[in-house]
């Protein structure tokens, strides 16, 4: 992952979603693709831009990326997944994606203290889950969150992710949004080159 680029990382990432998608979703009723590609439709047809598309669309990919591999309903341990995606992402995409990825996990606990009904919205994997991860945010938690100033996109990002998990719905493959992820990566580079 070290040698990936500016004109590598969207076929690199392309490349996980053929070889890897089709894996077991966490005990949910769709492959790991599914979920991330309903993620990014829902986004799409929610008419959110392209960060908040590309986010929901790469929200869990650390899922494949993480050396210490796939969580499953059998862990007693939390795996870090969305670090380990923020990180293979952090030098191609805006802090919106990173931060969406990396904190997508906090945002189910922020959630969980937050708001009385979304606990009950779960689905079973997902408590699961939020067991590992540390539970609903407690106060000086949720007072520290809300002071990431993407917070508002983090959020829909968790909205997306806990809606994209519907068996047998049509959705574009990983070629319907390559074009779009290359323009966030694009956007982003040249943002920075531009700086140097």
């Amino acid at each position: 992952m070290s040698e990936l680029t500016r004109e590598t990382i969207v076929g690199f990432l392309a490349d996980i979603f053929e070889r890897r998608g089709g894996e077991e979703y966490l005990g949910e009723p769709v492959t790991m693709a599914e979920h991330m590609l309903q993620g990014a439709f829902l986004a799409e047809q929610n008419g959110e831009g392209e960060a908040i598309i590309t986010a929901a669309l790469l929200h869990d990919i650390g899922h494949f990326t993480s050396e210490f591999g796939m969580f499953s309903m059998d862990d007693t341990q939390d795996r870090y997944h969305e670090e380990a995606g923020a990180s293979v992402l952090a030098g191609f995409f805006p802090s919106v994606v990173t931060d969406c990825v990396r904190h997508h996990v906090a945002a189910k606990r922020y959630l969980c203290a937050v708001d009385p009904d979304y606990f009950g919205r779960l689905s079973e994997a997902s408590v699961h889950s939020l067991n590992l991860q540390g539970g609903p945010m407690d106060a000086g938690e949720v007072e520290a969150f809300q002071r990431n100033p993407n917070l508002a996109e983090i959020v829909k990002v968790r909205h997306f992710d806990d809606a994209g998990k519907l068996p047998d719905m049509a959705i574009p493959g990983f070629s319907h949004y390559a074009p779009m992820v290359q323009r966030v990566v694009d956007a982003h580079c040249g943002q920075i080159q531009s700086t140097d």
